[in-house]
């Protein structure tokens, strides 16, 4: 297995360039080799990889975008089948998700990242973390999570997500001190306490990992969601950034201000819209270069999350990166309870369901901040007493969420979609505060 320099980000950021500049050689000489999709891309486009030596040279080549993966999506595995020992899949913008196939040291890698991760956001094996999260539904995230804890040697208490009542009794009978939880679910707990009688803020709880949702500003400051957390229930929230693409995170540390980079497992790379590099501070789409990956590498792709970067050194000893919250969203990107959907793959879902004659699909940004869908449908005749709990067991099934149903009428719905001036059908309008 690939043993990682556990403290690059306390080095210089000579020795770290330095260092990821020797892997950036090594994992396109391993692309160049193995990956279908890469090897193609390179000879088509008649790139020398013995050219590409440092990380500006990456600029050289070109982005690989996530119409690539899920277009091309098995071009890209890099091992024979018999090495992939776990498949993971992400939502998609096609509505059919993508395939990460991961091999036993991808798993090890996983598990480095969240243990370093959960290291730089003040864990100790002294801790207990109570997982919030399923392990199951082909999500990484749960699995990370568990991984990374085992190897940090600290207790965990794995009771999934949902099932406000069993979090509190398992809070009251194992008495962890940490949470690893969606925020806005933080905010449910608070709720049912507060009408249950639970006196939350003599609890065990001292800490959160906060997953899948912004805590924070672009200047750090506690957004709403942060903010109403903290007015409740003062306990420690540490940020977390991640992406299945990735197979690492960005974790905050004590300080608060950006989830720092992991120089040895990513390069990144921050974009504007016109694919030019920006400057520290600006917003730009994170581009990253995977490293130390087997099964399925990825060598420059574009995230589609716009965010800040900061590079000055932190008050904790790193040196490395520190990335800003997500502000904005590459196209129509939806971040919906933990999870990252687009509106293709929710038409999917709609289009085949019996009953269904027409719809339009609302984004808009709720009270603590977080993106809301309501799907508003109009029915062809057929709508037995149970459709709405039919339609969110689908959307269960297919992408692990289920937004808000609204049912209206025919003539209702064909006003807002069929709108005069317009030469195309409104199907997914966009309400939230930019």
């Amino acid at each position: 297995m690939k043993k990682f320099p556990e403290d690059i980000d306390h080095k210089s950021k000579e020795e770290i360039k330095q260092y990821q500049e020797e892997q950036l050689r090594d994992i396109l000489q391993y692309v160049n080799k193995n990956s279908k999709f890469y090897s193609e891309q390179f000879k088509e486009s008649n790139i020398d990889i013995n050219a590409i030596k440092t990380l500006k040279d990456l600029q050289k080549l070109p982005f690989t975008t996530k119409d690539d993966l899920y277009e091309q999506n098995d071009d890209f595995i890099c091992v024979d089948r018999k090495q992939i020992v776990d498949y993971i899949t992400t939502s998609g913008t096609l509505g059919d998700p993508v395939t990460f196939a991961m091999t036993d040291a991808d798993l090890e890698r996983l598990a480095y990242n969240e243990y370093i991760s959960f290291k730089c956001s003040n864990g100790n094996p002294e801790d207990i973390y109570q997982l919030m999260v399923t392990l199951d539904r082909r999500f990484m995230a749960g699995l990370a999570y568990f991984l990374g804890i085992k190897k940090l040697g600290a207790g965990m208490v794995r009771v999934g997500n949902g099932m406000i009542e069993l979090q509190w009794d398992t809070i009251r009978r194992i008495k962890p001190n940490a949470l690893v939880a969606v925020p806005s679910f933080i905010l449910k707990l608070i709720e049912y306490a507060e009408a249950n009688g639970i006196d939350y803020k003599n609890s065990s709880i001292k800490k959160a990992i906060c997953i899948g949702e912004a805590l924070r500003n672009p200047d750090f400051t506690l957004n709403t969601l942060g903010q109403r957390i903290k007015d409740k229930w003062d306990i420690k929230l540490y940020s977390t950034y991640a992406s299945t693409e990735m197979g690492a995170a960005f974790a905050e540390c004590g300080q608060g201000i950006g989830g720092h980079h992991r120089p040895e497992l990513l390069i990144t790379e921050f974009v504007d819209e016109y694919n030019n590099p920006v400057k520290d501070g600006e917003p730009g789409e994170l581009v990253i270069t995977t490293l130390g990956v087997e099964g399925m590498p990825l060598i420059r792709f574009k995230t589609g999350d716009i965010v800040e970067h900061h590079t000055e050194a932190c008050k904790c000893g790193r040196n490395s990166m520190r990335l800003g919250p997500v502000i904005g969203r590459k196209n129509e990107m939806i971040k919906y309870k933990g999870t990252t959907l687009y509106p293709p793959a929710l038409y999917d879902i709609l289009n085949d369901m019996k009953g269904i004659e027409n719809y339009i699909i609302e984004v808009s940004t709720n009270q603590i901040g977080t993106d809301d869908i309501l799907i508003r449908i109009a029915t062809n005749g057929y709508k037995p007493d149970n459709f709405e709990k039919l339609i969110k067991d689908r959307f269960r099934a297919k992408l692990r969420v289920a937004p808000t149903i609204q049912f209206e009428s025919k003539e209702d719905i064909n006003k807002v979609k069929f709108p005069e001036l317009k030469r195309k059908p409104v199907v997914f309008i966009d309400k939230r505060k930019k």
